[in-house]
């Protein structure tokens, strides 16, 4: 009896690790729409989030060929291309770089900066001029990139605004609440007659996005959970809360959209279970059509 329990156990460790490195090793892509009367015809956005330095093939030749073939509009990034932690003495942002700078070759991209950014931005004795020459490096390949302000892209009516948040709203198990109007404080007020896209990288704020005034919220951070679990979803957040509401998907507040994607990458937990990264793919369409 106890032998056939060992070979059960054994069975399903193997399983589980055939199915985390599966997971840590691949991505998906993911298709989502979104509908609106504030838009004439369709348009497509190419969703990345938190690679955090994992490179897919060959210089992540996988990733961009994958972004490439669906052939979007515009490319718009939610942040942490790169962890914030040194490795042998150095910040390794070169893949994300090279994927975002590939990219802009080809599409138009819009990124704002995840909480690895921000850190490497805020702790200049630390990293010393490092954001800058990154930041300046993605400008100099055509990447937009949005600090807390806006840009219409031409031709459309649709206004696309990078909310960078503060260090305090990311911090561990207990949720800082939002001040009222912060987000008007920090970027301005949304705009009410485009079509109002919010790069915004940490989820939990869904509600005062929406509220904001965005049409479409992309988020990322959570990493789906890190393991996903049939009908319970993602099990734990980078917040080192449980079973977080936001997890990855779909999510709709009052007529608004958020596109939350579960990320490329992995940092400090290097693992994913029932949960490969993702690439997303979201098409607006107008109403009217």
């Amino acid at each position: 009896m106890w032998i056939y329990i060992l070979i059960a156990i054994l069975i399903l460790i193997i399983l589980s690790v055939i199915v985390i490195y599966h997971d840590t090793h691949n991505f998906v892509v993911r298709r989502y729409d979104v509908y609106s009367d504030k838009i004439e015809g369709d348009y497509t956005f190419a969703l990345l989030s938190d690679l955090h330095g994992y490179v897919y093939g060959n210089n992540n030749d996988r990733l961009i060929e994958a972004v490439t073939r669906e052939n979007p509009d515009a490319v718009l990034c939610a942040g942490d291309m790169f962890t914030g932690h040194k490795i042998k003495g150095e910040i390794r942002y070169q893949a994300g770089f090279h994927v975002l700078t590939e990219l802009a070759g080809e599409f138009p991209v819009y990124m704002a900066n995840g909480n690895h950014e921000h850190k490497i931005k805020t702790y200049t004795v630390e990293f010393g001029n490092l954001y800058s020459r990154y930041r300046s490096g993605l400008q100099k390949a055509g990447v937009v990139v949005l600090e807390n302000d806006s840009v219409d892209i031409q031709g459309t009516n649709i206004r696309i605004t990078g909310l960078e948040l503060k260090h305090d709203y990311f911090r561990k198990v207990i949720k800082l609440e939002m001040e009222k109007g912060y987000v008007d404080k920090t970027v301005g007020h949304s705009s009410k007659n485009k079509f109002q896209v919010l790069i915004a990288h940490n989820p939990q704020y869904f509600d005062e996005y929406a509220d904001w005034g965005a049409d479409l919220t992309v988020s990322g951070h959570v990493h789906g959970g890190i393991i996903r679990l049939p009908l319970l979803g993602g099990v734990i957040s980078p917040a080192i809360a449980l079973f977080p509401k936001y997890d990855g998907g779909k999510f709709t507040k009052d007529g608004k959209t958020m596109i939350l994607s579960r990320g490329l990458g992995t940092h400090s937990i290097h693992v994913r279970m029932f949960n490969p990264g993702e690439v997303d793919i979201i098409r607006v369409h107008s109403v009217n059509k």
